[in-house]
């Protein structure tokens, strides 16, 4: 029962969270948002710098959780880089299920300065870092000579809309084209894949 509350609690609190940010967000209206009091919020997290903490980290691990196997089933066989690259980036965007962890990392973006560090490295290390460190790999065993800043960049250039308007996501054609560019500034080895 007591785990029961604890998820209702950190489900309530991601839906505030993503619509109102971290400053904006109320305990209360968390509270009432998972149907809990808040002296039930309370005796499940000691205040709201661990409670959105602690959302950030359960949602960020469910977002990478889908991203890498993404990762693990577009490279688990390349046969042709840049479409294979291209579908990868497409199935990165094509993400179901997330629309709040991304409207909170939105939230995030915008209000950096307002959002205790220790929430910031959790959402990091459980997150981004997780997916880009797997994605770098499978860019080493490509034979990208530089995997870690090539890993950025195939994100930035295949999950990144209109960078005028935040939280946009691009179109096929944005995808292929950030592709194109990627693999001409990056330097590939020219070596087989080893079998797995």
């Amino acid at each position: 029962m007591r785990s029961d509350k604890r998820q209702a609690i950190l489900r309530g609190a991601l839906t505030i969270f993503a619509r109102d940010g971290y400053a904006r967000a109320a305990v209360d209206a968390i509270a009432k948002e998972a149907e809990v009091s808040t002296r039930t919020l309370y005796n499940h997290f000691a205040d709201k710098a661990d409670l959105f903490r602690q959302v950030i980290r359960a949602s960020a691990d469910e977002a990478a959780r889908d991203q890498l196997a993404i990762i693990e089933r577009h490279f688990h066989k390349v046969t042709d880089l840049e479409r294979d690259l291209v579908a990868f980036g497409r199935d990165m965007c094509a993400q179901h299920g997330h629309a709040e962890h991304f409207a909170l990392v939105r939230q995030i973006n915008a209000e950096l300065g307002h959002i205790p560090p220790e929430a910031i490295e959790a959402w990091q290390e459980t997150g981004p870092r997780r997916v880009r460190k797997a994605l770098s790999h499978e860019l080493r065993e490509l034979g990208f000579r530089d995997p870690d800043r090539a890993a950025v960049h195939l994100m930035l250039l295949t999950m990144t809309g209109d960078p005028s308007i935040r939280g946009t996501r691009p179109d096929d054609e944005d995808i292929a084209a950030g592709v194109r560019v990627f693999l001409h500034g990056h330097d590939v080895e020219k070596r087989p894949r080893a079998a797995t």
